[in-house]
């Protein structure tokens, strides 16, 4: 079943649901108002007639006669112009002597007289009693009541049914058009509500066929609306950029990387050409072939490593946590001095950042490493660490003013340096790993010689506020 019926479907057994539930509580507590009304109004008039009776007992106690009302018969209707027409207030009523028989009424129609009255009226039984009845096919809600005297006696108070049943029939009748109204109009509501939620789904859902059967990531979908729909289209559309971001940085990340290979291997495979003629090569044409082919190995190596990394870019899996950027920096100067053997001033703050660590830290080594590579052994390195900004200041011959801009794109060496080892990605690196944290990374001229190259990331808080501008100095020979 598709999504739209179901959801018609629901809008419908919802609306038919409720409609039925109130329309039947409504009907119930209105018929049962109606009846207790009727009910009332025969037992005030009892009542009424029983009071009357013992007014008049109390009146003839001399003589001990009780007077009824006399019975109205067809000859007085006929007297007093017709007999008296039966309404919806019109209430009939009459009296029983012990043995049940009438001995008197106030209109010419006479209730039914059933056995449960017969023993109301004798005394077999002493409570009153409602029932309902019919009287020339008309249905009569009558109360039978004690006459509470020394002789017996009942008295019943009839009232008809028939305008209360015809209101209660009308009243169904709405009820249940009502219903069929609000069902089809639910129907209706919800096939159009259905097929405006629906729409932008299916939309999505041939989107999402075309993407998966031509592999393009340029198709949109439309985001109007702020409803949970629009968002999903949103978040549909921000996924494909992502998607097609991601495959056009792998096909410029394989454009580079051939670019990039094709130079070394050039080299391995004239060298090899050379090995072919090793008999016809002295010591030191071979030592330098052999030279040649150890170092394009190893330029090799780095450039596969450095490309696997960005191929896969495993940094994201690694848990974040909050720590003192200050250690992490120490931490890999340490490393670079005992790797390189060289001079590194560290100078760090107690500045607390959210990172993930060794991705942080792969990010400060990199520049540590660009920093060893461009400058002379016996130059200090100057590592400076304020506020979640951390800057590593050599001494080598600095950046071309034109190219200060290219310094963190992929595979950039500039003109003079191409003779150095390096892959041109450990920049790169860092640029991405900082723009993983939310930071930044910069470079520029350092006044008197050399680079600055830093990276920063933004700061959660600070250990020690009393003394947050306070560095920690350490410089060590390695």
């Amino acid at each position: 079943m598709k999504l739209r019926t179901r959801f018609l479907l629901i809008l419908i057994l919802l609306a038919a649901g409720g409609s039925i539930a109130f329309g039947i509580s409504s009907y119930v507590s209105t018929a049962a108002r109606m009846h207790a009304e009727i009910d009332q109004s025969l037992d005030d008039a009892s009542h009424h007639e029983l009071g009357e009776l013992q007014a008049g007992a109390t009146d003839n106690d001399s003589t001990g006669v009780v007077s009824a009302p006399a019975v109205i018969d067809d000859d007085d209707n006929a007297a007093s112009g017709g007999a008296r027409p039966r309404s919806f207030d019109q209430i009939l009523v009459q009296w029983l002597d012990s043995n049940g028989a009438v001995t008197s009424q106030t209109s010419a129609y006479r209730l039914p007289i059933s056995q449960p009255a017969k023993d109301i009226a004798s005394g077999a039984a002493t409570q009153e009693q409602y029932s309902t009845v019919r009287l020339d096919d008309e249905p009569y809600r009558l109360l039978t009541s004690p006459t509470g005297t020394s002789d017996g006696g009942a008295v019943q108070a009839g009232r008809s049914l028939a305008e209360t049943n015809r209101l209660l029939d009308a009243l169904r009748n709405r009820t249940i058009v009502i219903m069929l109204l609000v069902t089809s109009a639910a129907g209706i509501i919800g096939w159009l509500l259905a097929h405006r939620v629906t729409k932008r789904i299916e939309h999505l859902t041939v989107t999402a066929e075309a993407v998966a059967k031509t592999g393009r990531l340029d198709i949109a979908v439309s985001e109007t609306g702020r409803d949970e729909t629009a968002r999903l289209a949103g978040a549909f559309n921000q996924m494909l950029a992502k998607l097609a971001s991601s495959k056009d940085a792998q096909q410029r990340l394989v454009q580079d990387a051939s670019h990039e290979l094709r130079t070394p291997l050039t080299s391995v495979r004239t060298n090899l050409s050379i090995l072919r003629r090793f008999d016809e090569l002295d010591a030191t044409q071979r030592r330098q072939v052999l030279d040649d082919l150890d170092s394009e190995s190893r330029e090799l190596t780095l450039l596969v490593d450095e490309l696997v990394e960005l191929a896969t870019d495993q940094r994201d899996t690694e848990a974040e946590e909050e720590l003192p950027l200050g250690d992490l920096t120490e931490r890999v100067a340490e490393r670079a001095r005992r790797r390189t053997g060289r001079t590194i001033t560290v100078t760090t703050d107690d500045a607390l950042i959210r990172c993930r660590p060794q991705a942080v830290e792969r990010a400060l080594s990199n520049l540590l490493d660009n920093a060893a590579k461009f400058t002379d052994d016996d130059s200090v390195i100057d590592v400076v660490e304020r506020q979640g900004t951390v800057e590593v200041r050599d001494r080598g011959p600095g950046f071309p003013e034109p190219d200060i801009d290219l310094v963190f794109d992929r595979f950039y060496r500039a003109v003079d340096m191409r003779s150095r080892p390096g892959s041109g990605l450990g920049l790169a690196i860092v640029r991405e790993i900082a723009d993983a944290h939310g930071g930044r990374v910069y470079a520029r001229n350092r006044p008197g010689g050399g680079a600055i190259v830093g990276i920063s990331i933004p700061v959660a808080t600070e250990i020690r506020q009393s003394s947050p501008t306070m560095p920690r100095t350490h410089s060590q020979v390695g």
